[in-house]
């Protein structure tokens, strides 16, 4: 097993406390995620660490090939029938729709739409999913905050609506901090597109100073960590 599963096994087993599953322990070397610089496995850390302390969950660092199964297995261990799925960069979004929709999901494809008749419908299907799956332009090491851009075919409302979301981010924009986060997303994309900084599933503090979860946004946050096969 690479040294990235197993900092990434240490991980999880320290945030919840128990062993992990023997299944997870001993995967083939041939599929696991390659060893990363010292410094970006200590920033995955952090990621997983900050993430939990804010109610967010870790679902593990995997190797592109591994993704549709996890998220297949995630849409089953949380009961989400019904998914919206925004367009990803990293990802063949459309190979994962096909997949869900083998398994019995109905899945809601995001897509660039014209008028306003049309977006108010999008918005409406997607606030009916269970589970939004959207990727992040970036994330942030030091506090488990999350960076999205909205495109026409990722739409805001994937996370803002649904009541759980998934978050998809490549290792290579993991950031250290706010300031590098910025930089890598540039003054371009901040000024084209709405960019969010989501720490954490939705919390206030607004009705009767009672922390209340889930009103501004998703209940639940979800977010796998997807590292590249070595060429």
């Amino acid at each position: 097993m690479g040294a990235f599963v197993r900092i990434l096994a240490s991980v999880k087993t320290a945030l919840e406390g128990g062993e992990r599953p023997a299944s997870d322990c001993h995967r083939d070397s041939s599929s696991a995620a390659p060893a990363p610089p010292p410094q970006l496995a200590e920033m995955t850390s952090s990621f997983a660490r900050e993430l939990e302390a804010v109610g967010g969950h870790f679902a593990g660092a995997i190797g592109p090939h591994e993704l549709t199964a996890r998220v297949v297995e995630l849409a089953d261990r949380t009961g989400a029938l019904a998914l919206a799925i925004g367009d990803g960069a990293s990802f063949d979004s459309a190979t994962l729709a096909n997949a869900l929709e083998q398994h019995g999901r109905d899945v809601i494809r995001c897509a660039a739409v014209e008028g306003e008749e049309p977006r108010r419908a999008l918005i409406e299907r997607i606030a009916r999913a269970d589970l939004g799956i959207v990727e992040a332009r970036c994330a942030i090491a030091s506090t488990g905050t999350l960076v999205i851009a909205a495109t026409p075919s990722r739409p805001n409302a994937l996370t803002l609506l649904p009541p759980a979301l998934l978050a998809i981010v490549h290792a290579d924009r993991l950031m250290s901090d706010a300031a590098a986060a910025l930089a890598a997303l540039g003054p371009e994309t901040v000024a084209q597109h709405r960019v969010v900084f989501i720490t954490g599933p939705s919390r206030t503090a607004d009705i009767e100073k009672l922390i209340v979860v889930g009103v501004h946004g998703p209940r639940e946050l979800h977010v796998l960590l997807v590292w590249p096969q070595d060429g």
